[in-house]
């Protein structure tokens, strides 16, 4: 860096993209603690939520989704298998692919973990503006755009 170049915390993308990080990363300490009762971290709220909005999803479906690798799933999912919170049952057509489901259990564990997950977002943007959290959402979707269209050339050409 050179003395003609602001510093990068200086520029307001960077300021921005800092402020996201640390947000998303205070948020998931807050959702860790608010659900710890439950017996369940951010990881697992991730894939019954997914699990709740999508039955019947494959692992691979859902470790896209999820932005994770088949290890980081093969991981988690017999953690919720063994408490009887999912089923993993293979297709039909299939016989090599999983496909998963909430169980009784799993449904009503997650319904309460949304209901302590949505008033924690609540609470922490009751003081924003409607208009300006959707904005805040555009934005982020445009990222997220962004990056899922870069190849891993393009980010190490940027970096």
């Amino acid at each position: 860096m050179n003395k003609n170049q602001a510093f990068p915390w200086d520029h307001p993308r960077f300021r921005s993209w800092i402020g996201v990080a640390r947000a998303c990363q205070l948020m998931q300490q807050a959702v860790t603690r608010a659900i710890a009762d439950l017996g369940i971290k951010p990881p697992h709220l991730d894939i019954l939520v997914n699990l709740y909005r999508f039955d019947g999803i494959s692992q691979q479906e859902l470790a896209r989704k999820l932005l994770v690798g088949r290890s980081n799933m093969s991981m988690l999912l017999p953690q919720l298998e063994k408490r009887d919170l999912i089923l993993r049952k293979a297709d039909a057509k299939d016989k090599r692919v999983l496909r998963l489901s909430l169980t009784k259990a799993g449904r009503s564990l997650t319904e309460q973990a949304m209901v302590i997950q949505t008033g924690l977002i609540d609470r922490i943007l009751s003081q924003t503006p409607e208009d300006r959290c959707l904005q805040v959402a555009e934005s982020m979707e445009d990222i997220i755009r962004i990056l899922q269209t870069m190849d891993a050339d393009e980010v190490a050409e940027d970096a």
